[in-house]
């Protein structure tokens, strides 16, 4: 488990480095040279406007992981208090109203209904982040009201009602507190779906612009000179797979952990 704890560790800490420190040291751009070329000052190579390949690397990354960072906070933001009141209220309608509509939503796979509502609006990086978490929120919310009723089943939550505590108090005070590892583990495995999700999403070209510093538009624009310039595509590929495959080795190991303790 240890050595599994640490090779996921370090396969996302090498992206997830890049991607958080990578702007600090871009520099500015240089002069722009022939499209897919080697060497000529670029260790990399050029892209396939003729811009730095390491340089567009170095940028390329933050988009993504703050993203997809701001999706996963706006799913829970909202699906925390949805688990939370469907797990401890006492009225059935009010449960139903609050989890049905969600339904609607889990219904749909999560990259259709995104491309769906890109089709009609143009979102931007915080448009992207919004859709994501949308999606997201259905299947949270339901892990949310899941754990949250078995720990309202229990018998201190029945004592902290009949001592008349407020509902804000059983919610967060006991509930809350009693589900928090398992929201963090929910939260791990959940963070690297999002990732992919927003490189999926950005690789086709929603909330991105065509030739954003972008990882996954990277891979999306170059590909056209695959054999000619492998590393345009090879290298920002390769640090999203780092960043989806680390993630989950990563928690996976979390997991597994917490199982056994």
């Amino acid at each position: 488990m240890k050595s599994r704890f640490a090779l996921g560790a370090f396969i996302v800490g090498v992206p997830l480095v890049l991607a958080l420190l990578g702007p600090l040291f871009a520099g500015e751009p240089g002069p722009r040279a022939a499209s897919f070329t080697l060497g000529g000052g670029h260790w990399l190579g050029t892209d396939f406007t003729g811009r730095d390949l390491w340089r567009e690397v170095l940028l390329g990354g933050r988009p993504v992981v703050l993203v997809a960072l701001a999706a996963t906070l706006l799913a829970y933001l909202v699906a925390l208090p949805l688990g939370l009141i469907s797990a401890l209220t006492d009225r059935a309608w009010l449960e139903e109203v609050l989890m049905r509509p969600l339904d609607v939503v889990l219904a749909v796979p999560s990259l259709l209904t995104i491309l769906l509502v890109a089709s009609v609006l143009t979102p931007g990086p915080a448009g992207l982040a919004l859709l994501v978490a949308l999606v997201n929120i259905p299947d949270a919310a339901r892990i949310v009201r899941a754990a949250a009723a078995e720990a309202a089943s229990r018998p201190a939550v029945e004592a902290l009602r009949m001592q008349g505590e407020s509902w804000w108090r059983m919610a967060v005070g006991y509930v809350g507190r009693s589900i928090g590892r398992t929201l963090a583990a929910d939260a791990g495995v959940r963070l690297t779906g999002v990732l992919y999700l927003v490189a999926t999403a950005a690789f086709l070209g929603v909330g991105v612009a065509p030739d954003a510093s972008d990882w996954a538009v990277m891979v999306d624009r170059n590909r056209t000179g695959l054999f000619v310039q492998p590393w345009a595509v090879v290298v920002p590929a390769l640090l999203i797979v780092g960043l989806t495959m680390g993630g989950n080795l990563l928690f996976d190991a979390l997991l597994d952990k917490r199982r056994r303790t």
